[in-house]
């Protein structure tokens, strides 16, 4: 799990090119989410208020984060622009419910919690099933299947004499 890791966050930092495996993304999430868990409670028992260390390391690894997701998308033979596509829906629900929070709206539940909520909802499902989808077996416009060894691939590409 830890080499899944490394490889998205050293190998791989700021790189939007090229495909990435369902192993690769999943273990980079888990990986990273252990590590956000850690951090919390190190937060916690040191005494800050704040998720200070949290904090910083969201933003270390928020550019690798996006690659690797963007490189997931190529995976499946979708854009990267996939995943700023899911990103508008998301940021218009947060400004809803800041806004509606900042504004003081009434204490019990309103009507218009539900357009914010299916802004949520609606795109992480998509998203989720798009993040889990097998990736293509063949070449695609994003490069060669990151599951076949580099011998197959090259054998692929190689004219043979008849």
């Amino acid at each position: 799990m830890i080499n899944w890791y490394l490889k998205v966050v050293r190998d791989n930092y700021a790189n939007f090119y090229g495909r990435a495996r369902r192993s690769e993304y999943w273990y980079y999430t888990l990986c990273g989410t252990i590590i956000s868990l850690l951090l919390r409670v190190i937060d916690y028992a040191i005494g800050l208020d704040f998720n200070i260390m949290g904090t910083l390391y969201s933003l270390v690894v928020l550019i690798p984060g996006l690659a690797v997701t963007v490189r997931r998308m190529h995976d499946i033979g979708k854009s990267g622009w996939y995943v700023v596509y899911f990103m508008i829906p998301t940021f218009i629900a947060g400004f809803w419910f800041g806004f509606s929070i900042v504004s003081g709206g009434n204490s019990g539940f309103s009507g218009w919690i539900i357009i914010p909520l299916l802004l949520l909802i609606i795109p992480s499902i998509w998203m989720l099933v798009l993040l889990c989808r097998e990736g293509d077996s063949d070449p695609n416009e994003y490069g060669p299947d990151p599951k076949k060894p580099y011998s197959e691939i090259e054998e692929i590409g190689t004219v043979q004499d008849v």
